[in-house]
């Protein structure tokens, strides 16, 4: 191969005899007076290596002219790599003397941030050390605060009705009894054995060698009648608590009544008068079984009023199934009169025939529907809706309808008891709807919203925790469920105009 950079080597010329295909010379042809066809053909080939070997010696001297242009092009990168050599080298040094000046800055700015950041932490330990005594200080304060609270706690009785409520929670019953009647008659009996404590002197007890003037009869005469007076205060508190009873104020009265109690035994230590134990657990008793009594009676009234709202929903029920039995009776005679007109006139319309026994087996399903409905008191509608405009989007009501048209039952619940229409975010229709909603009930036990009257069905819940719970009960039932409410008026109402 010839080399980038030197000249051109000759080729050596071939004699005219060779042959053009190379290998030993044309021998040449015979003369006998005429060229021949192998006299022709040996000048053609001979034209033909001329005009080759002039070809090839032009493409020579253009691949030493292309060499001479490739020589010069490499003079001209390589002074041109020496310059930008040189030139990189200067702003190398250029940029690390300005590297260096940055660098310098920068410390110093450090140094001066490092000063400031240790003089506001010094500002900030001295703020802290006057916090750490102040809070010392704070703390003794309060720890004389709390001991006076202490002592006023021990004189003052609560009140607070709210307190009271977090406190008790949930009413429990302390004498559970049958009903209110069983309570009234356990009231009366208790107030016979207060009666008789009192008549017996067992009430108040006092001393008994107390001497007025020297008289043992006016010191005994004067302790009954302190006595008396006692008694009379602790009675007056005990009746003004049986009075004002509310369940959930239990424990405030009888702690009020304790305290009265002991005030009594306070102001008549001199003549040893206090309240004596019996007497005081049978007037804790009464206000026991008052509290029980009312609860009760507040429990059987809100049974009756549940049990009436039950009625009239068969009531509505029943008037509904009549009505649509009514309907389905009426359209099956229809269609009845229909075929008899139609088989009486002898057209042989055999396609309206069979339409008219087809409506007819739907309305006779249909009317078998409703006797079912009628006959299974646990088939219904297991409704799940929301009202983000009064309740908020975490409150979901869960409840039943037995009705044929369920929606009647939803919009009586947005009637203007609410200020805006509930959002239905499921209907399930189930064979044992009672079951369906016992199920969900259980299930968000936990949040319920009212945990005294388990009748009210409002939870603490997302649509879409119902639903997850759906898909596990209802199955095959859940055909559509919508998790995000529409809420039309509420969101007109919200929107600025």
């Amino acid at each position: 191969m010839e080399s980038a950079t030197g000249p051109p080597q000759p080729v050596p010329q071939q004699s005219p005899a060779a042959s053009p295909y190379g290998g030993s010379p044309v021998p040449p042809a015979r003369s006998n007076g005429s060229p021949g066809v192998f006299g022709r053909k040996r000048k053609q080939a001979e034209a033909e290596v001329e005009r080759l070997t002039v070809e090839l010696q032009r493409l020579q001297a253009e691949h030493a002219r292309q060499g001479s242009e490739k020589n010069a092009l490499y003079q001209q990168l390589s002074r041109v790599q020496g310059e930008e050599a040189a030139t990189l080298v200067v702003d190398t040094e250029r940029l690390r003397a300005s590297y260096q000046e940055a660098d310098e800055l920068l410390l110093a700015k450090i140094d001066r941030a490092s000063d400031q950041l240790h003089q506001a932490l010094a500002s900030e330990r001295q703020t802290y050390d006057d916090l750490v005594r102040r809070a010392a200080d704070i703390q003794a304060e309060t720890s004389r605060a709390q001991e006076r609270l202490d002592q006023l706690r021990g004189q003052v009785v609560h009140t607070e009705e709210a307190a009271m409520l977090q406190e008790a929670g949930i009413y429990e019953y302390r004498h559970p009894l049958a009903d209110a009647v069983a309570y009234k008659s356990a009231l009366s009996t208790l107030k016979d054995q207060v009666k008789t404590l009192a008549r017996d002197n067992r009430a108040v007890l006092a001393a008994t060698d107390w001497h007025v003037n020297g008289s043992l009869s006016q010191g005994r005469k004067m302790v009954r009648d302190f006595s008396k007076l006692m008694l009379r205060a602790y009675n007056a508190e005990a009746d003004n608590a049986v009075r004002t009873m509310r369940p959930h104020r239990l424990a405030s009265l009888i702690d009020r009544l304790e305290k009265s109690r002991q005030t009594i035994a306070r102001l008549g230590a001199t003549m040893h008068i206090r309240i004596s134990d019996e007497y005081h657990r049978l007037r804790v008793r009464e206000l026991e079984l008052t509290a029980d009594h009312l609860a009760k009676q507040e429990e059987e009234k809100e049974r009756r009023r549940e049990l009436r709202e039950q009625q009239r929903e068969e009531e509505r029920l029943q008037r509904e199934l009549d009505r649509e039995r009514s309907r389905l009776d009426k359209e099956r005679q229809h269609y009845q009169s229909a075929l008899e007109r139609l088989r009486a006139s002898g057209t042989h319309d055999s396609a309206g025939a069979a339409e008219l026994r087809d409506k007819l087996a739907e309305i006779e399903a249909s009317m078998a529907a409703v006797d079912a409905r009628e006959a299974n008191i646990r088939a219904g509608y297991v409704y799940v809706i929301s009202n983000i405009g009064a309740f908020g989007e975490r409150m979901v009501k869960i409840g039943l309808t037995r009705r044929l048209e369920p929606m009647d039952r939803v919009n009586e619940l947005g009637d203007a008891s609410v200020p805006f229409r509930f959002d239905v975010h499921a209907l399930i229709f189930s064979e044992d709807a009672v079951g369906l909603e016992r199920k969900l009930h259980e299930e968000f036990e936990d949040r319920r919203v009212n945990r005294v009257n388990v009748r009210r069905e409002f939870f603490y819940v997302r649509p879409s925790e119902v639903r997850e719970a759906l898909e596990r009960f209802a199955g095959q039932h859940l055909l559509e469920f919508r998790e995000d409410p529409e809420a039309p008026e509420w969101r007109a109402s919200t929107t600025p105009s």
